[in-house]
């Protein structure tokens, strides 16, 4: 077991000296992978305070330096891709491959796509009479998941330096180790001290004490729906600027002329990458009535190369959970969707034998979207069918659900299919498995969040407006 501190302030390394030692264990053995003292309140407060001091310095310091680090950054964390993706997947439970391709992947590819939307950027507007340019916003709060350990946390560090603001990040205690190894990364980029700064703790003590914080300027978030609202809550007392990426229960719609074969088989396969565990997983499947049969035929078949077990080896689709108590309940969403007279096409509630935080893969069809298993975000390798009467009736059941940050169409005819993606209330809709690009912006309506991350929209977020009139 490795002990390992968690407290990064001002350029340099200590222990927590919060409470009882985290533990963080490997998803798909239980074996512990590592140790940490949790921060104090007063070690939060001294990261906030270490970002303030850097403040004035950094947000002067010229665009071109700033970028250069990110580069410098993205540079080191693919040095250590073999590492960082092993990581990720003792402690997420990501299959090996798909570590490597979007654990690891997607945060290089988000940090050069920030550094280079920065380069680009226009700070000043010179307009008749008035110019407005865009300022840091200043001391910023970045509190992640632990999901995507590594992309949480550049997607929002990347923007924040970029901008010329300082950071102190709070990850999640369930993936601090890759936290943990990024800032070894960011500490040898050359990044001046105390523009970025960690703090490992639990969110109900140094999460709450960061985001209250009179010093901080803005807060962003990723996680559940009801932490942030905590978080909103906590921050909006002293004002401060909140963006909140948070739940979701985005739907695929199926169309009559889509080409059934492909757009269920890649359906099947989004809703489980990473196990299931994406706010953004396609996890409704809505298709039309008439089609239900030969579907759930083509989901029989898919569901047989969803195979579960070992993350490390080749082959495997489907990994553990992240912990027994992500297990657990997912477990229990399964028994509760039986319970509500859900058709269980795949899966099942059973256990699979031997260590690990397993979950079976499951389908349930015939589902109404009254259901909990279709109104609630599961967060594990559950895919619920939806059979529907009508184009209209698809829209409107993929609407009718509190949250809306992902999407995705098919269609023969691309053109409709984008009338009907526009037509979707929801941050991104993917066409006929259209791409994810760490450019476009992420983000969602209603309690999927606000504001967008990624790309130039995602740095907007970091700036203020000001207009210098004449």
């Amino acid at each position: 077991m490795t002990i390992r501190d968690g407290v990064y302030i001002a350029g340099e390394w200590s222990p927590g000296v919060g409470e009882s030692a985290i533990e963080v264990y490997s998803s798909a053995d239980e074996s512990i992978l590592g140790s940490f003292s949790p921060a104090s309140v007063a070690q939060a407060e001294a990261a906030v305070e270490a970002a303030a001091a850097a403040f004035p310095g950094w947000s002067v310091t010229p665009r071109e330096v700033r970028t250069q680090i990110i580069r410098a950054i993205a540079d080191g964390l693919e040095a250590r891709t073999d590492e960082f993706a092993a990581l990720s997947t003792n402690e997420v439970g990501t299959t090996i491959g798909i570590s490597k391709a979007v654990q690891v992947g997607l945060a290089l590819n988000v940090l050069r796509t920030t550094a280079d939307a920065m380069d680009a950027l226009e700070v000043s507007e010179v307009h008749e009479g008035f110019t407005v340019v865009r300022e840091p916003i200043g001391v910023v709060v970045a509190i992640t998941p632990w999901n995507f350990p590594l992309h949480q946390i550049v997607a929002k560090i990347a923007p924040a330096i970029a901008a010329g603001c300082t950071v102190v990040v709070k990850p999640a205690e369930l993936s601090s180790l890759s936290a943990i190894a990024l800032f070894e990364v960011i500490h040898d980029s050359g990044l001046p001290v105390g523009v970025a700064n960690l703090i490992c703790g639990s969110g109900p003590v140094v999460g709450e004490a960061l985001a209250a914080h009179p010093s901080v300027d803005m807060v962003s978030f990723t996680g559940s729906t009801r932490a942030g609202a905590r978080v909103g809550e906590l921050a909006i007392k002293d004002i401060k600027k909140v963006a909140l990426e948070l739940g979701g229960k985005s739907a695929t719609i199926i169309l009559e002329d889509a080409a059934l074969d492909k757009a269920v088989s890649v359906s099947l396969s989004s809703a489980f990458t990473n196990n299931g565990q994406m706010c953004s997983a396609l996890s409704r499947l809505i298709v039309m009535r008439s089609q239900l049969e030969k579907v759930e035929e083509l989901l029989s078949a898919a569901i047989l190369k969803q195979v579960l077990g070992d993350p490390f080896e080749n082959g495997v689709r489907v990994g553990p959970m992240v912990s027994a108590h992500q297990r657990d309940v997912v477990i229990g969403y399964i028994e509760k969707g039986i319970a509500e007279g859900a058709t269980l096409l795949a899966g099942g509630p059973e256990r699979p034998a031997g260590k690990g935080y397993f979950v079976q893969p499951t389908i349930f069809t015939n589902v109404s979207n009254e259901m909990v298993v279709a109104r609630e975000e599961i967060f594990g390798p559950v895919l619920v069918v939806i059979p529907v009467d009508s184009e209209e009736e698809a829209i409107s059941v993929a609407n009718d659900s509190d949250y809306g940050l992902s999407g995705a169409v098919w269609g023969a005819d691309e053109g409709h299919a984008v009338e009907v993606a526009r037509k979707i209330r929801t941050g991104q809709v993917a066409i006929n498995g259209g791409a994810f690009y760490a450019d476009a912006p992420f983000g969602g309506y209603k309690k999927s969040g606000i504001g967008r991350e990624l790309g130039s929209h995602g740095l907007e977020e970091f700036f203020e407006l000001k207009a210098i009139r004449f």
